[in-house]
């Protein structure tokens, strides 16, 4: 029996206000590992990969980052690219 790995994309569309908290969540979920934040018109404003062995302390500028963000767009998509083992 082998083991394959598929990648799952999901995108979700989010105010300003709720972008850092909804990125949080997403990066605290474990399986995701690239986070693309756009504009609404699909221009991309940050890219984050994610590992499995990144923790808080190095997601600290990735925050910063992405709060400047959410004070500057009313609204955004977030792709959410993760791993899903089979």
């Amino acid at each position: 029996m082998t083991e394959e790995s598929t990648t799952g994309e999901k995108e979700f569309k989010v105010s300003g206000g709720e972008l850092l908290g909804r990125f949080r969540d997403l990066v605290h979920q474990g399986n995701v590992r690239h986070i693309i934040i756009q504009n609404e018109k699909g221009r991309t404003l940050l890219e984050v990969p994610l590992t499995l062995g990144v923790v808080g302390v190095a997601l600290i500028p990735a925050y910063a980052a992405v709060a400047a963000i959410a004070a500057l767009v009313a609204k955004c998509n977030i792709i959410v690219l993760n791993t899903e083992d089979e």
